[in-house]
């Protein structure tokens, strides 16, 4: 028994098909990246996303634990569930000194003395909580709601949502590390929504992106290449109706040669003065990988990119943020790599007007135990999701809050729990979208970043 469409396909000479193709313009953009209004007034227009890969320690940065030092090398007096590892139950204490900083008072640890100045700025959320205690799985959790590969990422639905406001860039950008994440670059992925909304891989230098049809010398050349292949798959799109696919592959042939000349642009960071590259630490050799790539997520906003993903450097000496050994060593190389460029952007972006416009994210996928693994110098923490520590700054937030908290171990939390759903839910909500209607038809089902679950932590937004 035919089908609509391959009736109108088969009969009247093709006549249907043109018919077809006609009703579906009616109701599909040939560009997926075009501005979409939201579902009510948006907060931010644009997200950076620093993240920190590996694990970062709360009780060594955000969320202080004296009686954890106090009884450093007793057993703690907690039921602990298992983790990856077979860590000691013998608490360790941190070994940096945390103070308070600004007209907010927020405990901030020796580690980020740079992002300490901007204490005022932050909005700390002590109280995250996730389902997953190995990497991958937990990438996959932090990034799209779900352990499992191969569902849409939390920059894929937001594009999806919004579409970009640039016409020269991807819609969503992940600046390289020189390390993808374990669980590779599904974690940017789109899933089962459009191609055209999963992260394009900005790596470093002046060439950051492969071009993806080859550059001809002659543009007139290379326009009637790209104008050739952009032909032949609308031919199919007529013959055969509406396929996302097709559609995707026309838009991202179309993307890339426009970006041939915005990408060279937007790395050329030759213009920017002194001062900006010295408050990023470009000088510094320490310190010029991340600031480098926090420089050019300004520069990514300023263009109008909805979702910029900064990852975390990778350091001779240590593995990311997941320090299972020798956690002193290891933080204190991935901070000092990364702090400066933190704050940097943090001011740069308020001193352009863009911090009111724009949402930055820093934190990892979960936190690290308050007990020990290994001794004398080589002391590290496992990995730990029952509680940890994220912040974020900028538009819409409570600035120099530091909300919800965990008990006096560091352990779990105990006050107003932030779940991985909930925090979703909340970025969405300051973009102008309510995660219980931003759904995609699948496998039977209209899904979501946030699956059934989320709330929006409404006691860190701005009345």
């Amino acid at each position: 028994m035919l089908g609509r469409r391959d009736f109108l396909l088969r009969h009247a000479n093709g006549f249907g098909a043109l018919a077809l193709a006609a009703l579906q313009a009616e109701t599909a953009s040939t560009d997926p990246l075009q501005v979409r209004a939201p579902h009510y007034a948006a907060r931010a227009r644009s997200v950076i996303f620093l993240f920190l890969d590996g694990g970062v320690s709360h009780i060594d940065s955000y969320d202080p634990k004296p009686r954890v030092t106090a009884e450093a090398g007793r057993p703690i007096p907690l039921a602990r569930p298992k983790l990856v590892r077979a860590e000691s139950p013998l608490l360790w204490g941190s070994p940096f000194e945390f103070r308070q900083h600004g007209a907010s008072g927020a405990h901030i640890s020796s580690l980020f003395p740079h992002v300490a100045e901007c204490a005022d700025e932050l909005t700390i959320v002590r109280s995250m909580v996730a389902d997953h205690s190995e990497h991958t799985a937990a990438n996959y959790f932090m990034h799209s709601g779900s352990g499992l590969q191969g569902r849409p990422s939390l920059g894929a639905w937001l594009t999806y949502g919004l579409g970009s406001e640039s016409r020269n860039l991807p819609g969503y950008v992940v600046l390289d590390s020189n390390m993808i994440p374990p669980g590779g670059m599904d974690i940017f992925g789109s899933g089962f929504l459009p191609a055209s909304y999963q992260g394009s891989l900005f790596r470093r230098g002046q060439q950051p992106v492969a071009d993806i049809v080859p550059r001809e010398t002659d543009p007139a050349r290379q326009r009637r290449k790209l104008d050739l292949i952009r032909d032949l798959d609308r031919m199919t799109v007529e013959r055969y109706g509406h396929v996302n696919q097709m559609e995707a592959a026309i838009a991202n042939y179309e993307l890339a040669f426009r970006m041939q000349s915005a990408v060279p642009e937007l790395a050329d960071i030759s213009g920017e003065s002194e001062a900006t590259r010295k408050l990023y630490g470009l000088e510094d050799k320490d310190t010029e990988e991340y600031g480098r790539a926090c420089l050019l997520a300004r520069r990514l906003v300023e263009r109008g990119v909805r979702f910029i993903e900064v990852l975390s450097p990778k350091r001779d000496g240590c593995d990311r943020w997941d320090q299972h050994a020798s956690l002193k060593d290891g933080h204190s190389i991935n901070a000092r790599a990364t702090d400066k460029a933190t704050a940097a952007l943090l001011r740069d972006l308020k001193s352009r007007g863009l911090l009111k416009d724009t949402l930055v994210i820093w934190g990892g996928e979960f936190g690290r135990s308050p007990t020990a693994q290994g001794t004398g110098d080589r002391v590290g923490r496992d990995h730990h999701p029952y509680a940890f520590t994220m912040w974020l700054a900028g538009a819409g937030l409570k600035p120099g809050l530091t909300y919800g908290s965990t008990d006096e171990y560091g352990y779990y939390a105990t006050e107003n729990r932030v779940h991985v759903h909930d925090l979703h839910a909340t970025i969405l909500h300051l973009m102008g979208l309510d995660h219980k209607r931003l759904t995609y038809p699948f496998g039977g089902r209209q899904m979501r970043l946030t699956d059934v679950h989320g709330e929006v932590v409404r006691g860190i937004l701005a009345s």
